[in-house]
C-alpha cells in the first residue's frame, strides 16, 4: 500500500513509533498544510551529521584533551560523540547538582512520579536527532497531548472550550473583538493558517529548505520573512488590529513575539513541530540522565557499539564550575574557571574547547584575543526572550473532577491573562495503563507558562503575591471560586529562566534581521578552528532540544576534522553523501 492511501484518515499516533510511523505522522501533517512535497527535506535537514566515526577511528584522538563549556544537552551529545573518538574530556556546568540545562524535571517526591517540567517537554516526529538518541538509550515515549476539547480559552473575561472546529470561539469569544465580516466568518485556526503558514507556499520547496539551514546567504524569501516582524506579516495577510489580538491570547508564543521576527516562527511551522507530539515518561530529564549516566560510567561500551572500552575517552566533571575566561595561547585554549564550593578561581589548558553555553551567559566570560567581529556583535546582541514556568503539587487533580466529557487529562488552556497557558498532565493512557491516577490522587499542574513580557511583569512580583496571582488566574481560567486552591495545592516551584543566573534568558528568538546578519558567523569556530560552538541558538532550530542536539554533534565533528586534519576528509564526505542519498 503506498503512503498516500495511508494518509486518507488522521494516522494512529502509537507509543514508541518506529521510523516508519514518524514518516507517515509528519507527511499528514505537510499533506494537511499543503506541502507534502517538503517531507524529504525536512527529514534529511533534521537527521544527525554524519558519524564521527567516518572521520575518526575509534581510539584515533587518544590524549587530545577537550574541554566542554555547559552540560546541557548541546554539551552532553558533543562530550558523547568526542568520547567515540578517544578524546579526553572535561565538562564544565555552572549548576552544582544538576545537567540538563534548560531541560528541567523537577520531582516532587523521591520515587519520581509526581513531576513537572521547568524546561523543554515536547519533542516532535520530525526532530530526526532527538530521536536518534532516544532510540540510542532505549527510552520510553508517549503521545504528548498539543489540544484537548476539554481544556479551555479564556479571553476576555469569558470561557469556552477548546473544541477543534473553533465553534465555542466564534460564538462565544468572537464578540469580543471588532473583527470584520470576513474574519467572524472565519474558524480561529483558519486565520492563524492564512496569516502565519500560508506565506510559506509562496516559496519553492528548495527556498523553503533554507529555513532550517545555517548559511553564508539566503534567497529572497528567507531574507524578507527575516526582515518583516510577526505583526507586519500577519497585517499583510489582511488580518485587522482585533484579529492580531485575539490570535496573540490563542498562540501566545506569538503574541508574545508580534515585534521579534517571522523567521522564528516560520522555521517552526515549516516541519509542523506542533502536529504530532512525543513526552518521555517520568520526564525529559530522563534524556539528560542518559548522557550523565552513559558519560560517567567507564564501562558504557554499550552505547559505543563496536568499540572497545579502551578506545573511549576519558571523562571528567566540573560540576559548579562557570568558566569565566577564554584565552587563546598559540595551539592551546586557556580556561579560567571558578569553583563554587571554595570560591577560588582556576586554569587550565585544553587542545580544543566546544562552547555549548547561551550567548546571553557568554557575555559576561572574558575573551582574549576577541573572537571575530561579527561573532562578538552576535554575543551581545542576539535577542532571547524571557520564559516562566510555575508547576504546582496539588492534592487531588481537581481538572479531572467532573462528568467523563468534562474531565481534562493532557493538552492546554490559553488565555490573555499574565499566566498565558496552563498545561495538563497526561491521565489514562492505553501507553501507561498503570500509572493512571484518579482525580482525588495528587497530581502536578503547569498551572503557568507565559513568554516575554508577561514573564517580566509576573516573575518580579514578590514571591508570596506572584504564586497568589497564579493561583487566582488559574481559578478564573477554569471557572472555580477565588480561594478554591488555597487547600488544594501543597507545594509549588517556579522558575524564571530570564533570572537564572547561569542562562539569563529563556529562548532564542531572533529580532529582525538577525538570521541573516549573525546565523552564520554565529556558527564559525574560533581560534583556527580550536573554540566550536553549539546549542540551539547555533542551529537553525531555535528553542528546541534539536537543535542543541544536532549542533552539539556538529561541533565534535568540526573538532574530529581539525584534530585528524585532512587525512579522513575525502572518507567523510563520501559517508555524508551516502548518508544523503
Amino acid at each position: 500500500m503506498s503512503i498516500n492511501n495511508i494518509l486518507i484518515s488522521p494516522p494512529a499516533q502509537p507509543c514508541n513509533p518506529t521510523n516508519t510511523q514518524r514518516y507517515i505522522m509528519a507527511k499528514y501533517a505537510l499533506m494537511e498544510r499543503g506541502r507534502p512535497e517538503d517531507i524529504n527535506n525536512i527529514f534529511q535537514l533534521m537527521s544527525p551529521p554524519a558519524s564521527i566515526a567516518s572521520i575518526s577511528a575509534p581510539g584515533q584522538c587518544k590524549n587530545i584533551k577537550v574541554a566542554i563549556i555547559g552540560a546541557g544537552l548541546a554539551g552532553l551529545s558533543a562530550a558523547f560523540e568526542l568520547r567515540r573518538a578517544g578524546f579526553d574530556i572535561t565538562i564544565f556546568e555552572a549548576e552544582e547538582s544538576r545537567v540538563g540545562g534548560r531541560v528541567y524535571t523537577y520531582y516532587f517526591d523521591k520515587s519520581k512520579e509526581l513531576y513537572g517540567e521547568l524546561g523543554a517537554m515536547r519533542i516532535p516526529v520530525t526532530h530526526e536527532t532527538v530521536w536518534h538518541y532516544i532510540n540510542l538509550f532505549r527510552l520510553e515515549t508517549r503521545p504528548f497531548v498539543q489540544n484537548n476539547p476539554n481544556a479551555f480559552i479564556y479571553l476576555r473575561d469569558t470561557r469556552v472550550r477548546n473544541d477543534p472546529l473553533g465553534r465555542n470561539v466564534m460564538e462565544y469569544i468572537y464578540p469580543k473583538y471588532c473583527l470584520n465580516e470576513w474574519e467572524r466568518n472565519t474558524p480561529w485556526q483558519r486565520l492563524y493558517y492564512y496569516a502565519l503558514e500560508r506565506p510559506l507556499l509562496c516559496a519553492s520547496p528548495e527556498e523553503r529548505r533554507e529555513l532550517l539551514e545555517v548559511k553564508p546567504f539566503y534567497n529572497k524569501y528567507i531574507v524578507y520573512w527575516d526582515f518583516l516582524e510577526i505583526r507586519k506579516i500577519m497585517e499583510e495577510a489582511g488580518l485587522t488590529n482585533a484579529a492580531i489580538s485575539m490570535l496573540s491570547g490563542l498562540s501566545p508564543l506569538v503574541g508574545s513575539n508580534l515585534y521579534n521576527s517571522y523567521i522564528d516562527i516560520a522555521q517552526a511551522n515549516y516541519p509542523a513541530n506542533l502536529s504530532f507530539l512525543y513526552e518521555i515518561p517520568g520526564g525529559a530529564s530522563r534524556l539528560t540522565d542518559a548522557f550523565r549516566d552513559s558519560l560517567s560510567d567507564v564501562n558504557a561500551a554499550k552505547h559505543y557499539p563496536g568499540i572497545s572500552i579502551a578506545d573511549l575517552g576519558k571523562v571528567v566533571w566540573k560540576m559548579g564550575s562557570p568558566v569565566t575566561g577564554i584565552y587563546s595561547e598559540g595551539d592551546k585554549v586557556r580556561l579560567s574557571y571558578l569553583d563554587r564550593k571554595t570560591a577560588s578561581t582556576y586554569q587550565c589548558r585544553f587542545d580544543y574547547v566546544v562552547c555549548a553555553i547561551p550567548f546571553s551567559s557568554l557575555r559576561t566570560v572574558h575573551i582574549e584575543p576577541l573572537f571575530s567581529g561579527l561573532k562578538m556583535q552576535a554575543v551581545k546582541e542576539v535577542n532571547y526572550i524571557d520564559s516562566m514556568k510555575c508547576i504546582m503539587l496539588c492534592r487531588k487533580r481537581f481538572w479531572e473532577q467532573g462528568e467523563p466529557g468534562r474531565r481534562i487529562t493532557g493538552g492546554g488552556s490559553y488565555t490573555d491573562l499574565p499566566i498565558q497557558t496552563v498545561w495538563y498532565p497526561l491521565g489514562s493512557s492505553n501507553c501507561c495503563p498503570n500509572n493512571y491516577s484518579p482525580a482525588e490522587e495528587p497530581g502536578v499542574l503547569l498551572a503557568s507558562y507565559n513568554y516575554n513580557l508577561d514573564s517580566v511583569r509576573l516573575g518580579n512580583l514578590p514571591e508570596n503575591l506572584r504564586f497568589n496571582e497564579i493561583k487566582h488566574e488559574v481559578e478564573r481560567v477554569h471557572g472555580l471560586p477565588q480561594g478554591y486552591l488555597d487547600d488544594i495545592v501543597i507545594e509549588s516551584k517556579t522558575i524564571d529562566w530570564s533570572r537564572n543566573p547561569w542562562t539569563r534568558g529563556a529562548l532564542c528568538f531572533f529580532s529582525p534581521q538577525q538570521k541573516r546578519i549573525f546565523s552564520y558567523a554565529m556558527a564559525l569556530p574560533e581560534y583556527n578552528g580550536r573554540v566550536c560552538f553549539a546549542g540551539d541558538h547555533i542551529s537553525a532550530v531555535h528553542r528546541w532540544i534539536q537543535g542543541a542536539l544536532q549542533s552539539g554533534m556538529k561541533a565534535a565533528n568540526d573538532i574530529a576534522y581539525a584534530a585528524c586534519g585532512e587525512k579522513y576528509l575525502s572518507q567523510a564526505l563520501k559517508f555524508e553523501k551516502t548518508q544523503a542519498n
